[in-house]
């Protein structure tokens, strides 16, 4: 699957690793292995070429839980990824090709990602799609419909011949508290009929916000007879109706505003329908059905899927993930007749969340993920009661975090010890645990012992070095660190961070160019670390060489064109050049930006004078 099937924001909690943990329990006497192959912003077309990778390995079953990015992934017609092809043919032409070098230079050569000259070259989420809204008529969502539909068939016939079963999911969606990210007018809307649309929204808006839910929905329901295609005025008609206690109305219009959403994240009602209708064509091939809609539905007040299993738009909480899980386990043991199981254990959510060491510190991890890696960015920014939303979520971050004192964080170690024990050979336990211990109890000697530990178990990851890494830069041994992020660089020479902490480490010690060339490097292959640009500023700063140091400058303002410092820096290197106006419009950008900020409070006023900081 995508992120969602990754455990996005947290995959720890992901519901293959939870999966994995009921099997392993209630068949005590067979070996369970469960792979999560996936990825964000991935779709049916990739996922196919994954499924074919996979059935190398003899697996007995694929899970497939997917659907989300069917239009906004590669080859939609809402991805800023790849053009958008009606043939699929050629489309999976396209993928085989890119699987060799020769196809991948050829690709970068045609600018095969369909972007664009000054389109994004560096990941920015789902900020990216801002611009590719797809309204629930467009024609091209039939081709969209058929080629799920044929990769989903390919993807069981793929295991089918591999010799494994296939458990295909229906996907959840967040109704209830997940508004529209984009909406749109139908097009043949007249300016008359759009002042006469606006002006009983707005009636049902006030009526809204006074709690007047009843005049609330007659007023929408008026804007609805003039254009029902309006995703957030079904939105809204929902939450009235919800709040009316209508909630077969609410979920209906809750169930068309996802629908009509133009900036298409969520899988919609034919996604699901086609699922369902592959799941029980194929039946004779092994495949069946968990239905993960209608049981999430099933769990929810009044049938109206929310927070209570998402974290946004998709992706799942750990509830949300247990639920998943669960449905999951009740097909693979349907179709393990014969197996031993332990009648005695149970699946609960608190044996999985003790087993997995979910808790008060894994929760404050993933709100703060959630919250500055998802919500505090574009398009949900866009939304309707985003900023109850926010301050929500801020209030539970403040609350969690003010629980973990020195105390409560020791006897938290405590449990992952002897959950280790239990488990040692659970390398995401000893993870999550060696990163409490460095980045909060600062007992950077035992996290580095477990990270170790991690190293035997993932030998093909980078991941436990970065993590040594970054822990012997905080100690202060450099050497080290840089011994360490060379062998990071052995597994994956294309992570742009890691030779942006290299250059970090080489300049602490007096390698300059070294340090440069770096740096250079840390920005090409991660064109939004900012930090090397930055960094590598400085240092053409400091050395005079004032033209290429602007250049650097005005990249890093081109990819974080609000990052305060990157602005100051740019004055500062704007005056010393002569060309004062300039620079001094840079440093009052800076202090709009970052008002509170004493580095650039200092320069403003060394450079402009006091009276610029008043």
């Amino acid at each position: 699957g995508a992120s969602a099937a990754q455990g996005a924001p947290n995959n720890a909690f992901r519901c293959g690793r939870i999966l994995e943990a009921m099997l392993q329990e209630r068949f005590p006497d067979t070996r369970f292995e469960v792979i999560t192959a996936a990825m964000a912003a991935i779709n049916s077309h990739v996922v196919l070429e994954i499924a074919r990778d996979c059935a190398r390995y003899e697996p007995d079953f694929f899970v497939v839980y997917l659907g989300n990015n069917e239009v906004v992934g590669p080859y939609g017609p809402g991805t800023v990824l790849t053009p958008a092809l009606s043939n699929l043919h050629l489309i999976r032409l396209g993928i085989r090709l890119r699987t060799t070098k020769t196809g991948q230079l050829l690709w970068g050569l045609l600018g095969g990602r369909g972007l664009g000259k000054g389109g994004p070259q560096a990941w920015r989420g789902m900020a990216m799609f801002l611009g590719q809204q797809v309204r629930a008529d467009d024609p091209r969502l039939a081709t969209t419909y058929r080629h799920f539909r044929r990769n989903l068939q390919d993807m069981c016939r793929v295991a089918a011949e591999a010799g494994a079963q296939t458990i295909l999911c229906t996907v959840g969606t967040n109704l209830r508290d997940c508004p529209p990210f984009a909406s749109l007018h139908r097009p043949d809307l007249t300016p008359e009929q759009l002042r006469n649309w606006d002006a009983v929204y707005k009636e049902g808006a006030i009526a809204e916000m006074q709690g007047k839910h009843a005049e609330a929905i007659v007023a929408y329901l008026r804007a609805a007879g003039i254009d029902d295609s309006y995703a957030e005025l079904q939105f809204r008609l929902g939450r009235c109706y919800e709040l009316a206690g209508e909630y077969e109305q609410a979920r209906e219009r809750y169930l068309k505003a996802r629908d009509q959403d133009t900036l298409r994240f969520r899988a919609d009602t034919q996604i699901n329908k086609t699922i369902q209708a592959v799941a029980a064509e194929m039946k004779s091939e092994g495949v069946v059905l968990a239905d993960i809609e209608g049981r999430l539905e099933q769990d929810s007040p009044n049938r109206l899927p929310g927070e209570e299993f998402f974290c946004e738009h998709v992706h799942l909480t750990f509830s949300g993930n247990h639920t998943v899980a669960t449905a999951v386990l009740s097909q693979i043991e349907s179709l393990m007749k014969g197996t031993r199981a332990d009648p005695s254990f149970v699946v609960d959510e608190k044996w999985c969340a003790e087993r997995l060491a979910y808790n008060a510190w894994s929760r404050q991890e993933t709100l703060n993920t959630l919250l500055h890696g998802f919500l505090e960015k574009p398009p949900f920014t866009n939304q309707l009661y985003h900023r109850e939303q926010v301050d929500e979520l801020k209030r539970q971050l403040e609350q969690l975090q003010a629980t973990l004192t020195p105390e409560t964080l020791e006897a938290l170690g405590a449990q992952y010890r002897a959950m280790i024990a239990k488990v040692p050979d659970d390398w995401r336990l000893r993870w999550d645990y060696g990163q409490m211990l460095a980045e909060d109890l600062k007992q950077y000697d035992a996290a580095m012992e477990q990270y170790r530990v991690v190293g035997r178990l993932l030998p093909h990851s980078y991941m436990p070095h970065d993590s040594l890494a970054s822990v012997m830069r905080a100690k202060g041994d450099l050497a080290g660190a840089i011994a360490e992020y060379e062998k990071l660089l052995t597994i994956k020479p294309t992570a742009g961070a890691a030779h942006y902490y290299l250059g970090w480490c080489h300049n602490r010690q007096g390698r300059a160019d070294l340090a440069m060339d770096l740096f250079r490097k840390a920005i090409r292959l991660e064109p939004d670390c900012i930090p090397a640009y930055l960094d590598l500023g400085e240092m053409l700063f400091k050395r005079k060489q004032y033209q290429e140091a602007e250049t650097v400058c005005r990249e890093g303002l081109a990819v974080a064109p609000h990052h305060a410092r990157l602005h100051g820096n740019l004055g500062l290197l704007l005056i010393q050049m002569g060309r004062r106006p300039e620079g001094a419009a840079e440093i009052q950008r800076a202090l709009e930006l970052d008002p509170a900020s004493p580095e650039i409070r200092r320069l403003a006023e060394r450079l402009l004078g006091p009276a610029t900081i008043r």
